[in-house]
């Protein structure tokens, strides 16, 4: 775990140069609005340790699946999110002195990202090895205004000379990414230019042949007084520059507005992207980096009005959750049914930067709350979009008659993912694509959807299920076996718990949604029923037997579900016992190991809890939650949060906050050792569940939202705004105090702590707070 990050409710501060950080660190300072971003690199030449990393949202590369032994069944490829162009690359010479902090010293370092006004800042002082001196003051930002458009401004000053500094902005499409797994390039040169002080180069992906544009624009200064001067354009292959060499004084700035663009063949045709891209960039300029920075902030101020949790008594909560949320927000913005929330969004090349279960299971419900109805709309089309290729995988691995399974990860609808315990055997994702559904549904209350678009979703699921469940005459009961739960650190198991429960949720959900889209939309029933061959009686049959005789493993001892079968022959060690310089395990355990072990990489059982926590009574939460939770070593940034939030409905509330501390920190601190690969962006929204579900007791049954709001020990108040459906709610909790404020025109009815109240229009009601283990 780090610490060098300095506390402070809005921004996030290194002082200091610390270049054994620097991987960790542009991760932490990823700039992104949702069309496209990249991590926190200099723009000036870094030779030390960095990993370079701009990415375009919905561009990828099929990269050939690497693996010891062929499996029928895989797939041919792992989707990479590609490295594309460099764009705010500036290289720097002072009397053939490159610019470099990894050569030059370094005093007065700072950077910060300011997330209340959506940029990065940068200032340090350069001392060359001819005792040269200049100070560097640079401002870049993704705007989600113009949402193709990104700005730097560089500022450099010599200190104790004058002479000649020379300034090259340039873009280089000749990029290579960390996690190629046969050290290819895949972007292929298309065309390129320079004309005065606008430049640009098209390059075209191998394989899926994406083709995207970056260009470049900007402005000089002395001053405060623009100038004009004489520009070296330089072309080698996919790379452009403009060198400008300039006098500079002792004391005064040289400042270049760079203004870039970004665009990809997704949303603009090959014949005229280089056209739009000047375009766009002729309209920055003219705008301004002064107007582009202001609009920036205007625009994060409204989006910090919508969606921001403040928390009293608590800067490192408050920093993290803010940390969290505006990364969300930089990732996904909802205007494209395409797109998607990668887990390392546009901060890494790890995982791929796919789509995985996690924007059901954890994302879902923070657009659902924080955005229009629409956004969260857009996640779910998104799955149906896919659904002909989730047949087709299930096809891959001998289903028939319209069953879909899922990918575990993809770009485009494809499994990508080449492991085989993943690939093969960790189907529960399934389970949260169906949870989506009724998820968005329980919420929003557009039950239509189901008629839309939903019921083929769940039909396809719930074919699988029924496939894939197989009937044991030993047990006299239906199992499942060979499956990876949600706990990773289990491969190849029989009867996962939590597998097995989503699996007949899935078949009674699916129940339900077929005699209400028949009731409520029989045409449609029809069409659909046509369209998917859909054999009523024989199907459901099936599914009603399975629901009925499913076997579920537990403990009548413990009284607990037991995760797998033989889960207790395990030996049975704490987490706590762990020496501590093995940890995290996965650095320092053989897999053959882990798997052996007991561990639980995360809450596997205690996932279903949290999904399902209307079936259970309080105290089987509890028996499970205390049996599980002392096993598990949360090496999967989504642990801390189903942690939280469990811990906060039985009372724990020592432990939910220590939980939430851990989620909502998680890169910041770097938790887990691996904070330099990207940051976790599908977590993020779990530190949002622990507040607002956990802390605040949030809950959404029969139409009606809920609350059972207590504060943690460390905290003094907190507060956050919830939308539902067309209502915006403000929760305030202080001392020993709730307020709720309906902040819409149209009266609201709620539960507070149980009991119902109306609450009219932009009116406030007050009522005296629960303790968490009262509520317990």
């Amino acid at each position: 775990m780090k610490n060098y990050i300095k506390h402070d409710p809005w921004k996030i501060i290194e002082e200091g140069f610390r270049p054994e950080y620097n991987e960790i660190s542009e991760s932490l300072f990823s700039l992104g609005n949702g069309r496209f971003g990249l991590r926190g690199n200099f723009e000036e030449t870094f030779t030390g340790k960095t990993l370079q990393g701009s990415y375009l949202a919905g561009v990828y590369y099929p990269d050939k699946t690497k693996v010891g032994w062929w499996k029928n069944g895989y797939p041919e490829y792992f989707a990479k999110v590609l490295n594309a162009a460099n764009w705010i690359g500036i290289r720097v010479e002072i009397d053939n002195h490159e610019l470099d902090l990894n050569t030059c010293k370094v005093s007065n370092f700072i950077r910060i990202l300011n997330m209340k006004e959506g940029y990065l800042s940068r200032s340090f002082t350069a001392e060359f090895s001819d005792g040269k001196q200049v100070q560097v003051e640079t401002k870049r930002l993704c705007s989600i205004v113009e949402e193709y458009i990104g700005t730097i401004q560089f500022s450099i000053k010599p200190l104790n000379f004058s002479g000649e500094i020379s300034l090259t902005p340039f873009i280089d499409f000749d990029v290579v990414n960390k996690d190629s797994n046969y050290d290819e390039k895949f972007w292929e040169e298309k065309n390129k230019g320079n004309d005065n002080n606008i430049g640009w180069v098209t390059a075209v992906t191998k394989k899926t042949k994406f083709v995207a544009t970056s260009g470049m624009i900007y402005e000089i200064f002395k001053g405060d007084t623009p100038i004009d001067s004489i520009i070296d354009h330089q072309e080698k292959e996919k790379y452009i520059g403009h060198r400008i060499t300039l006098n500079a004084e002792e004391g005064q700035a040289i400042t270049l507005n760079k203004y870039c663009c970004n665009l990809t063949s997704l949303n603009y045709s090959e014949e005229n992207i280089v056209e739009n891209c000047m375009q766009y960039l002729n309209k920055a300029k003219e705008k301004g980096y002064d107007k582009i920075l202001s609009d920036q902030a205007e625009a994060w101020e409204k989006k910090w009005a919508e969606s921001d949790i403040q928390i009293e008594g608590d800067v490192a909560a408050q920093q993290g959750i803010r940390f969290n949320i505006f990364h969300l927000y930089q990732t996904y913005t909802g205007t494209d049914e395409r797109l998607n929330i990668g887990p390392k969004g546009f901060t890494g090349e790890k995982y791929g930067g796919s789509t995985y279960w996690d924007t059901e299971a954890y994302c879902l419900p923070f657009y659902l709350a924080t955005s229009e109805e629409k956004v969260g709309r857009q996640l779910l089309v998104y799955r149906y979009k896919h659904l002909q290729k989730a047949i087709e995988n299930a096809e891959k691995l001998g289903f028939s008659r319209g069953a879909a399974l899922y990918p575990m990860v993809t770009m485009n609808g494809e499994e990508c993912h080449n492991e085989w315990e993943i690939t093969f055997e960790e189907i529960h994702r399934n389970g949260a694509i169906a949870y989506g559904i009724f998820d968005y549904i329980r919420y929003t209350g557009d039950k239509n959807y189901l008629a839309e678009y939903g019921l083929e979703v769940l039909l396809g699921i719930s074919r699988f299920w029924s496939q894939r469940i197989t009937f044991s005459t030993h047990k006299n009961k239906y199992v499942m076996l060979g499956v990876t739960g949600p706990n990773e650190y289990e491969n190849n198991v029989d009867n996962n718990w939590y597998t097995n429960y989503i699996a007949t949720w899935c078949l009674k959900y699916t129940l339900e949604s077929l005699d209400w889209v028949k009731t409520n939309f029989s045409e449609k029933y029809t069409e659909f029923s046509n369209k998917t061959n859909f054999a009523e009686a024989e199907e459901t049959e099936r599914w009603r037997d399975i629901i009925s005789n499913m076997y579920y493993p537990k403990s009548e001892e413990l009284g607990i579900f037991l995760q797998q079968d033989n889960y207790l022959d395990k030996e049975q060690i704490m987490a706590k016992d762990i020496p501590e310089d093995q940890i995290p395990i996965w650095q320092n355990w053989s897999w053959d190991r882990i798997l052996r072990s007991c561990f639980i990489k995360q809450g596997d059982v205690l996932q279903g809890m949290y999904f399902f926590e209307d079936h259970f009574d309080r105290e089987t939460i509890r028996k499970n939650y205390d049996f599980y939770e002392p096993r598990t070593v949360h090496e999967s940034s989504l642990s801390p949060c189903i942690h939280a939030v469990i811990a906060s409905k039985i009372g724990d509330k020592k432990r939910a906050y220590q939980f939430y501390l851990r989620t909502s920190r998680l890169d910041l601190d770097d938790y887990n050792n691996d904070t330099e690969d990207g940051l976790h962006i599908t977590s993020m929204a779990g530190s949002w569940l622990a507040v607002v579900k956990g802390f605040g007791g949030m809950r959404v049954s029969n139409g009606q939202v809920s609350f059972a709001p207590f504060i943690p020990e460390n905290w003094t108040g907190y507060a956050f705004k919830i939308r539902f459906r067309g209502s915006i709610l403000k929760i305030e909790v202080k001392e020993n105090k709730v307020y709720i404020s309906n902040e819409s025109d149209k009266q609201v009815d709620i539960l507070l702590y149980n009991k119902n109240y109306a609450i009219k229009a932009n009116e406030t009601i007050k009522a005296e707070a629960i303790p968490g283990d009262a509520l317990a």
